[in-house]
């Protein structure tokens, strides 16, 4: 009988999950001040993938019915990531604004007022495709309180003053997760597949740590330095990404004649954009300078 009900519990346990690496996940999860939030979305597959299906919900103080919910739209590389931020910049606004750090580093933005990018620690958060989930963030139709927290006694709800983790924090998925829930869990346990950062960080938006092996993104590793650069290779008028662990202090782009080309690109630290509207086909040699002083060079080709 103890054999037949772990086997039970086993198959409940899988049908919570999707396959790895097969589907989009929630990557990031971004509860801060204000109207300082935002959730990334990460691709673990090899293959772009068309974000027209898909949709995030937002079940607010313990609903089990959507409370409201945007569309998303464009397209998300391999092994890139998607980020959605509330839009809401009206500084006279009770409820506070966005600032304007994080609101630059959306791929989307959510509509103002309703929508799912107001969730404030207490709202189940899902990511579907045509419909179904795909994955889900807290636990739909329980209201923990002002957060879910890591009380085990409490049933991972605030009933009993546990820390806080799904307000007014920063939540990373770890590494070793490699698919989304697909069924509200039984209890929410945030401490099992996420780690918590202090509120208003998003210095990690924009590329994440995965087990998965994908082709996507071009990762280059070192003792001293690492960096992702992705899409690579790109089309003419994509914007290129890169995040790096070090400060980039500057870039310099050579094109394969060896001359210098006029470079249109924006600079937040550990994150840039390089804007390839004004660059021809062909393949360019990247020089990054970091603060450091140290030199990397990759390769970029714009199809």
């Amino acid at each position: 009988m103890k054999s037949i009900l772990s086997f039970i519990l086993t198959l409940f346990s899988l049908s919570l999950i999707a396959q790895d690496c097969s589907e989009l996940f929630f990557s990031e999860y971004v509860e801060g001040s204000s109207n300082n939030k935002a959730v990334e979305i990460y691709n673990p597959t090899n293959a772009p993938i068309d974000l027209s299906n898909y949709s995030i919900e937002r079940y607010s103080n313990g609903s089990d019915a959507i409370s409201d919910e945007m569309n998303l739209s464009g397209t998300i590389d391999a092994g890139g990531t998607w980020i959605v931020t509330n839009s809401d910049t009206n500084s006279t606004n009770q409820f506070g604004y966005i600032m304007v750090e994080l609101y630059n580093m959306a791929d989307q933005w959510a509509p103002v007022y309703p929508s799912p990018l107001y969730m404030n620690g207490n709202d189940a958060m899902t990511l579907s495709k045509n419909g179904q989930w795909i994955d889900v963030i807290g636990k739909v139709g329980e209201d923990p309180g002002d957060a879910w927290t890591d009380d085990a006694t409490a049933g991972f709800t605030d009933a009993n003053g546990g820390a806080w983790w799904t307000k007014n924090h920063t939540l990373i998925r770890k590494s070793s997760v490699k698919s989304g829930v697909t069924s509200s869990p039984i209890l929410f346990n945030p401490a099992s597949e996420w780690d918590s950062l202090s509120i208003n960080t998003w210095t990690n938006l924009g590329s994440h740590e995965c087990d998965c092996s994908s082709g996507g993104p071009s990762s280059i590793e070192d003792k001293s330095s690492s960096y992702i650069l992705y899409p690579n290779p790109a089309t003419n008028n994509q914007v290129i990404k890169i995040n790096s662990n070090k400060v980039i202090k500057s870039f310099e782009l050579i094109n394969a004649l060896g001359q210098k080309v006029d470079l249109n690109y924006t600079n937040t630290k550990l994150q840039a954009h390089i804007y390839t509207d004004n660059l021809n086909i062909g393949i360019y040699s990247l020089i990054i300078t970091f603060d450091d002083s140290s030199i990397k060079n990759s390769s970029i080709i714009i199809n």
